[in-house]
């Protein structure tokens, strides 16, 4: 791996948040012995604003957007307002940049620090090599493949046989490009409603198993026996007694997963199935990998053992480049659960340990010093499950396995493995024009996992795109692959019609749907589960408010944009602009339209203050005392910010979403903000939110399909609910 130079806008917006979470929590200490000076009715909410949080580590911010919006929306430098706005925390860069070198933390990206070589394990490149070992090195596996080799009916009932051997003609491909998917639906217990789709044939539909032999899932030795030991903390005692080994949510991913099919899950939550769902992408992903080395090592020894002269085209069982699988993840603790997971599958019992190497360098990356996290921290539990343990969400890490032994830090064309986030990915991909970039690495990959992919929304979603545009492309270089071991399928740059793309998110999102549909090729087809919410969020709201939902009609999805910005300002605003309506919270959830409303109400001169995830502590603590004491009639508010920090803002009175939120329970969540005022009044509290016929999705997570349905066919604009205790 090498270090690199990022383009200028992802620079800015890496220089924006490289700062190390070690140094976060003791900032965070420092800074509970001094708080500001508060009035006691805010004084819980004042030491909030100290919080570690306001180092801006866990946002990948978008810079992109920052420097798009410049030139149209860039304010005065004398304004007191945008002063609070910091791009980047230099002081506290500079104060962080030792702590991060010494815990090996990746500040390439960021001009102020200069580029800082990466490192990579190049001790042990003989040691893990695919072309120099054989599989008579492999714990006896050799046997079991000489046995598999000989059992054509194991040869063609393997999935992962099935799907890497299969041969796609010209014309296959030719329809999978130009033709539209057929689909069919189908319902399973516990996954619900399921869409199969598919482009080469009558789309088939899976059947749900009611039971599962691990026997009979052609696991790779020694997955057969560790599964079972590795999972048992999911297991219940309803488990069936004939299927020990999988929970039912894992028993029908699963099912999916092991057909090769690409697989579209958003009903990951962190508190409750997350690290289920984890540890099967991580059994399917190990699979694959360990049934892929075992049959390049075992056709080294067959070719070493052949004599001279012999054909050797039989032994095609290699892509471009080594990398097979891609795993993205938002933080630094994703991957560390993810490569102790991959250990302890690989570990038969405790007396037969692997090799893992640089395994103490890596826990002291991408580990966390649970002492050194604040005790006093009162977060919602959702919160605290997606940001436990080290949340640096800049990072990308090469392992390397064989059945023995682990190599964390393998180079990228020594890997098996690769485990990143998107801004780890971006800044090594580059930008095109950049001296320094690579992406050949990503030419072969055959099992793409994107997991959490509703953070990346929250973090910058461009760089998701970024990397699903260079993936499985035809490398520039050759990088001393031999050429009579690469499958056609990879000479024929087909490799992306053999991709499997397995995508777990918390919400069905647009954007989501969107990579999914259009960045997705599978030969074999797609399962994606749509369910729809029954009950919206909108029933967890305790306080007794009037909802009141405006509908605004858009020519199409591109002008929804301006058409929102039009109606709020015509319609919406003059009927908050009273002083009687004052204590207004906006809540905005795309930073585009926070900067155009923010430079709108600077232009109107009107009384407001504004949140957003770049404001600064002490920028956060005048904005909610100026709000709470009436001094300011309007809070713009991101979503962005909310999702990072989840302060409770009091005062509120008035409330208007700008939009729908990203998350469904954030309205409920900021809805119930309101009985934390004190003295309001009830009858006055107000709730407007504004939709459109594109919003369905995010419409039915707050009111449900019922309601949802009702409002779209409706001809009325404005529809009303109340909401509270009796």
């Amino acid at each position: 791996l090498q270090s690199e130079t990022s383009d200028k806008s992802s620079a800015e917006s890496d220089s924006e948040t490289e700062v190390e979470q070690v140094s976060v929590y003791r900032k965070l200490l420092a800074t509970l012995k001094t708080s500001p000076e508060s009035e006691s009715e805010e004084e819980e909410d004042e030491s909030e604003s100290e919080e570690a949080g306001e180092s801006e580590t866990e946002m990948d911010s978008e810079g992109s957007q920052e420097t798009g919006e410049a030139g149209g929306g860039e304010e005065d430098k004398n304004d007191v307002l945008d002063q609070e706005e910091g791009i980047t925390a230099t002081d506290t860069a500079e104060q962080t940049l030792a702590q991060e070198q010494a815990d090996g933390g990746d500040t390439s990206c960021d001009p102020s620090h200069g580029v800082i070589e990466e490192f990579t394990d190049v001790k042990h490149e003989s040691e893990f090599s695919l072309e120099t070992n054989f599989m008579e090195e492999e714990s006896g596996d050799c046997n079991a493949d000489k046995r598999e080799s000989t059992s054509s009916q194991a040869f063609s009932e393997d999935p992962f046989k099935q799907h890497m051997d299969k041969e796609l003609e010209e014309k296959e491909v030719e329809k999978m490009s130009t033709l539209p998917k057929t689909s069919s639906q189908s319902k399973w217990p516990r996954l619900g409603q399921l869409t199969f789709s598919s482009t080469l044939e009558k789309c088939k539909t899976l059947k749900a198993d009611k039971e599962v032999d691990v026997k009979q899932l052609y696991l790779h030795k020694p997955l057969e026996s560790t599964w079972p030991k590795v999972n048992k903390q999911f297991l219940s005692s309803a488990n069936k007694p004939s299927d020990p080994s999988f929970t039912p949510l894992q028993r029908e991913l699963f099912c999916i997963m092991n057909t090769y099919r690409d697989l579209f899950y958003p009903e990951r939550n962190a508190l409750t199935n997350g690290e289920e769902i984890r540890h099967a992408y991580c059994l399917h992903a190990l699979n694959h990998v360990l049934k892929a080395n075992a049959q390049v090592l075992s056709n080294n020894a067959k070719r070493r053992d052949q004599k001279p002269g012999t054909d050797n085209d039989d032994y095609r069982d290699q892509g471009l480049t080594r990398p097979k699988v891609l795993m993205i993840v938002p933080f630094r603790e994703c991957a560390l659960r993810i490569v102790h997971i991959f250990i302890s599958l690989l570990e038969v019992n405790d007396k037969r340990k692997i090799d893992v190497s640089n395994k103490k360098r890596f826990k002291g990356e991408f580990g966390s010093d649970p002492e050194e996290k604040p005790p006093n921290l009162k977060r919602p539990e959702d919160y605290e499950a997606v940001f436990a343990g080290n949340i640096d969400d800049h990072f990308r890490i090469g392992v390397a396995i064989l059945q023995k032994s682990m190599r964390l830090y393998a180079p990228f064309y020594s890997s098996d493995i690769i485990i990143a986030s998107p801004l780890g990915m971006r800044t090594i991909i580059g930008a095109e024009g950049e001296k320094k970039r690579d992406f050949d690495f990503l030419s072969s990959i055959e099992i793409l996992v994107i997991d959490q992919a509703d953070i990346y929304l929250m973090q910058n979603w461009e760089h998701v795109l970024h990397l699903m545009k260079h993936i499985n492309l035809l490398p520039r270089d050759s990088h001393g692959v031999d050429f009579s071991r690469v499958r056609m399928l990879n000479l024929n740059n087909w490799s992306k019609y053999y991709r499997q793309t397995l995508l777990f998110s918390a919400l069905q999102d647009p954007q989501i749907n969107s990579v999914f549909n259009k960045h997705c090729f599978n030969y074999v087809g797609q399962v994606a589960v749509r369910n729809v919410p029954l009950s919206g969020s909108i029933s967890h709201v305790v306080v007794q408010l009037p909802h009141v939902f405006r509908r605004l009609e858009a020519e199409n999805v591109t002008s929804v944009i301006d058409t929102r910005f039009q109606f709020f300002i015509d319609k919406v605003l003059p009927e908050y602009r009273d002083a009687i309506m004052s204590h207004t919270l906006i809540y905005v959830p795309s930073y585009f339209d926070y900067v155009r409303l923010r430079n709108y109400f600077k232009k109107e001169e009107l009384n407001f203050t504004h949140i957003c995830e770049y404001t600064k502590k002490a920028g956060v603590c005048r904005a909610r005392r100026f709000f709470l004491k009436g001094e300011k009639q309007f809070l713009l508010f991101t979503e962005r910010f909310h999702f990072y920090k989840r302060y409770t803002i009091k005062g509120i009175r008035n409330l208007i979403f700008y939009e729908l939120p990203t998350y469904s329970h954030f309205y409920s969540e900021i809805c119930n903000m309101m009985k934390a005022t004190d003295n309001g009044v009830d009858a006055t509290w107000t709730c407007t939110v504004l939709y459109s016929k594109y919003d369905a999705q995010k419409l039915a997570a707050v009111v449900g399909i019922d309601r949802t349905a009702q409002m779209l066919q409706s001809k009325k604009n404005v529809h009303l609910f109340v909401t509270g205790e009796n």
